[in-house]
């Protein structure tokens, strides 16, 4: 490549999984664009513009994602993604954490380019998020044998159709893992506020507040969330140091811990305006997205909320208005089902939701690389900087 040219063709193929938006680059693709990852992503997807307007980010926080995938050589495992939530204003790309929703489109886009063979009417990937070492398992519909394009599987927060997918986190979440301060619930300070808060890790680092200990219900609109923003990213700051994320401190990771609000179910409306009613759902949920309320609820995030709900102590536990192993979340967008299988010991083996994915497009992404100090030399044949976390799916 010549450093002097202006773009570089990336091919990307562009997947609704749930409730996100995710742009997939086939590993290959991004080695052979020979600029470091970090900055060839930022630059495709318009990063440091709050509408990424020179981009194809979405200027939200589930449509401004990415992920880089690859066979994978690790036993139990078929496919590796690599998933990066990549800043708006910033020009940032966070490889802390997994996306459920990505791994969803993950597992449609593993199916369609034959990265697994067809197994029948539903076809089985099994993932390896590469950020965190977690292990998924999307199981696609594929009727007749084949490779689907489309379906009619309705997911809370988005109107239209996608083929079903049903993905799976595998465990095992017990209470000595999952709940790194030893502590079901507890008293969290953060900017001399106090809140009562359940600290746990399943799916991903999540701090979930208890509503009424901070002056809310769970039910709140997402305006309502956007007023209490400083409250919510100053409790999200106490908890990253609870799991050890930084130091007191530090500024808090964007994307984890994932920080929610729980209540008791009572009537809301959703924000198509539906009325949904206290007897429908056993939990009220509202979670942060980045810097904003969440359109329904990250599948990471959900994964925790489960863990907690199955876990006695704990504030989800507490207002849960079901039992059994099945847990109906009241989100901005509706309800969400999210069901869990456990051991003879009582630890969480795994947590499995039902979603719905569909390829937006097959792309080829005219990515700018001039004057970028971190473009490869075509001399020099090496990355200029890449971090070996972004890179460890390329090896």
């Amino acid at each position: 490549m010549n450093p002097e040219q202006a773009t570089l063709d990336v091919a990307a193929a562009w997947v609704r999984g749930g409730t996100s938006k995710c742009w997939i680059f086939a590993a290959e693709a991004v080695q052979a664009a020979q600029l470091e990852l970090d900055v060839l992503l930022e630059n495709a997807l318009g990063s440091g513009d709050r509408r990424q307007v020179d981009g194809v980010g979405g200027a939200t926080s589930t449509t401004s994602k990415v992920a880089v995938v690859s066979p994978s050589s690790e036993p139990g495992a078929d496919v590796d993604y690599l998933f990066g939530q990549v800043g708006i204003e910033d020009r940032v790309v966070e490889w802390g954490s997994n996306c459920g929703n990505c791994a969803t489109a993950v597992g449609l886009y593993a199916v369609q380019e034959g990265l697994v063979a067809i197994e029948g009417e539903t076809t089985t990937v099994r993932l390896r998020n590469v950020n965190t070492g977690a292990a998924l398992q999307v199981a696609v519909a594929t009727p007749g044998g084949r490779a689907p394009r489309a379906g009619d599987a309705l997911v809370p927060g988005v109107e239209s159709g996608g083929v079903p997918v049903e993905l799976t986190f595998h465990g095992p979440f017990d209470f000595a893992g999952a709940f790194p301060t030893g502590h079901p619930r507890q008293i969290v300070s953060a900017d001399g506020l106090a809140g009562e808060a359940t600290i746990v890790r399943a799916g991903a680092p999540a701090v979930l507040l208890d509503a009424d200990s901070v002056g809310m219900t769970g039910t709140e609109s997402a305006q309502d969330i956007a007023e209490r923003l400083p409250m919510l990213r100053a409790f999200r700051a106490a908890g990253a140091v609870l799991h050890g994320l930084i130091q007191p401190g530090e500024p808090a990771p964007n994307a984890v811990p994932k920080t929610g609000v729980i209540g008791p179910a009572r009537d809301y409306r959703a924000s198509d305006g539906t009325l949904v009613r206290a007897r429908d759902y056993d939990v009220a949920v509202r979670m942060l997205s980045m810097h904003a309320a969440h359109p329904a609820i990250g599948l990471t995030s959900a994964v925790a909320v489960a863990t907690a709900a199955a876990t006695a102590g704990t504030i989800v536990h507490s207002y849960r208005a079901g039992r059994g192993n099945s847990l109906r979340i009241g989100t901005l967008s509706g309800v969400v089902q999210v069901e869990w299988t456990t051991s003879p010991e009582g630890s969480i083996e795994g947590v499995s939701l039902h979603r719905a994915a569909r390829r937006l497009a097959t792309a080829v992404l005219h990515v700018p690389t001039a004057d970028d100090p971190r473009l490869l030399s075509a001399a020099a044949g090496e990355p200029a900087g890449a971090s070996a976390d972004s890179l460890a799916v390329l090896a």
